[in-house]
């Protein structure tokens, strides 16, 4: 084999690079199958630029750099007719079509070796070898890592090559282990961040007890508390004076006294089905957590002795509805429910045209009306007074959250947390343009910055700020209250 410098000049000014270069990419746009998310022309330019910007990094001349940045041109042409053995068929593509645009024998034959090259485990012998190889990777090492690790999970995924995101990220995280960076010039420009993004990794797949022990202490922490302020709520005031309350409680508290079973029962009786709905329509944590809450708060109705505290009806009303309130928010602040109206009301609105808002004021107006008729208005009327003051107890304990909240973060890893909330939390985001910085003492410095902001039920607070603070501790995020939703990915409500 002939050294780079053997290749004569006037041979190499022959080769029409940027001819082949518009007919390779329109050729991938078009006919490459919408299945490849990462293998596709935007992957190709990718590569093409790293073999430029490494190229001259390492001071090769334009002759060598030509034919390295051919190679990435072609390296994953053979994916145009075959997932297996595509370097292949990338070899192949690149002897039919090379010949049109000026490339002789002996440069087809180098753009080969270097295609080759490429194939997993990498084996470079020469820094040509080096430079595409390095560059065909360099994603590893760049702020765009999780966006593009997505599309190639995607890829795999459609292609039956994994079966899901937990076996994904034991091949990343294999991989990553085994890889390494050839040249100078890309350890210099990617290790760093390649280091920085394999550390992410690693902690998100970290199971949940590697993550800290203080967090899921704090959760069984407020979880107890909860559980036991609202036992404390019902059987100190609402069950022995026959008061009532909205949701999925009211429910159960009208069942116990109408037919007299145990209120402990019939709590978790009437929370089951709707812990089932939320396994699949919110999330599998959500439901386990849940149905854990109501089973403690089961038992405490059954085994722990609460005091009777009074018998004033303001007081009964009015207190009562604060511990209930204080109990759920509780709850609500770990991720989980003890009482499953909203559950039942997200499932009811995929299946009608009315809000959350309007279904739960529907159930709880049938709730206090049978109230009315079986105990009299009187109680009736106190019981709306307990449900408004927990409700608004509620608000207060998770800090103002109403049905959907509205989110802005603002981080210098912005890239990282768009990717986790549109692919894990699922939620469509929207991205504002700004600057970061102008601080005390520092005003002259600022950097553009991607604001992210987005839209979420109250349910989804905590996953959302853990997957943010698991990409940047230090974002700043901050919630406001949304009345009401509609549009974008809510669905739409329908004119009467």
């Amino acid at each position: 084999m002939k050294s780079w410098n053997d290749f004569p000049q006037k041979m190499v000014n022959n080769m029409h690079y940027d001819q082949a270069h518009s007919f390779l990419i329109e050729k991938l746009e078009q006919e490459l199958s919408p299945d490849y998310t990462y293998h596709n022309a935007h992957h190709t330019r990718s590569v093409i630029q790293a073999t430029q910007q490494l190229s001259e990094h390492e001071k090769l001349d334009e002759h060598h750099a030509k034919i390295l940045i051919t190679a990435a041109l072609f390296h994953d042409a053979g994916f145009l007719r075959s997932y297996q053995d595509h370097e292949e068929k990338s070899c192949n593509i690149a002897n039919e079509y090379l010949p049109q645009f000026g490339y002789g024998e002996k440069e087809i034959n180098q753009v080969c070796r270097l295609i080759m090259v490429t194939k997993l485990p990498q084996r470079p012998s020469n820094l040509f070898e080096s430079i595409i190889c390095d560059a065909d990777l360099h994603y590893l090492g760049t702020d765009n890592y999780f966006l593009i690790a997505e599309n190639l999970f995607q890829e795999y995924k459609k292609l039956g090559i994994v079966k899901n995101r937990a076996e994904w990220k034991k091949k990343q995280i294999q991989f990553f282990n085994a890889h390494r960076y050839f040249t100078r010039s890309a350890k210099e420009k990617y290790e760093k961040k390649k280091e920085e993004n394999f550390r992410l990794l690693k902690r998100e797949d970290e199971p949940l007890e590697k993550r800290g022990y203080w967090s899921m202490t704090k959760d069984i922490f407020f979880m107890l508390i909860g559980v036991i302020i609202a036992g404390f709520a019902l059987k100190g005031f609402l069950v022995p004076n026959n008061f009532f309350d909205g949701g999925v409680t009211g429910i159960s508290l009208l069942i116990h006294e109408i037919y007299h079973l145990n209120l402990g029962y019939v709590i978790l009786a009437c929370n089951i089905p709707l812990i089932i709905i939320s396994y699949f329509s919110v999330s599998r944590r959500f439901a386990l957590m849940t149905l854990l809450c109501i089973c403690l708060l089961s038992a405490c109705l059954l085994w722990v002795p609460y005091p009777k505290i009074t018998t004033d009806k303001l007081l009964i009303s009015i207190f009562g509805g604060i511990f209930l309130g204080v109990g759920i928010g509780f709850a609500m602040r770990i991720g989980c429910a003890l009482d499953g109206i909203e559950v039942l009301a997200l499932y009811t609105r995929k299946r009608t045209s009315f809000t959350i808002t309007e279904i739960i004021m529907a159930i709880n107006i049938i709730i206090f009306c049978i109230a009315g008729f079986e105990f009299g208005p009187e109680t009736a009327l106190y019981s709306v007074l307990t449900y408004l003051a927990a409700t608004r107890t509620v608000d207060y304990v998770v800090e103002g959250i109403e049905a959907y909240t509205g989110v802005t973060i603002i981080s210098g890893n912005s890239e990282l947390i768009k990717q986790k909330l549109v692919n894990e939390l699922g939620r469509s985001i929207t991205i504002y343009k700004g600057e970061r910085g102008y601080l005390p003492g520092k005003f002259e410095v600022s950097i553009d910055c991607d604001i992210i902001f987005t839209v979420i039920t109250r349910l989804e607070l905590r996953k959302l700020k853990n997957l943010v603070y698991e990409a940047d501790p230090k974002a700043f995020v901050f919630a406001n209250t949304i009345k009401e939703a509609s549009g974008g990915v809510l669905k739409r409500r329908h004119t009467h």
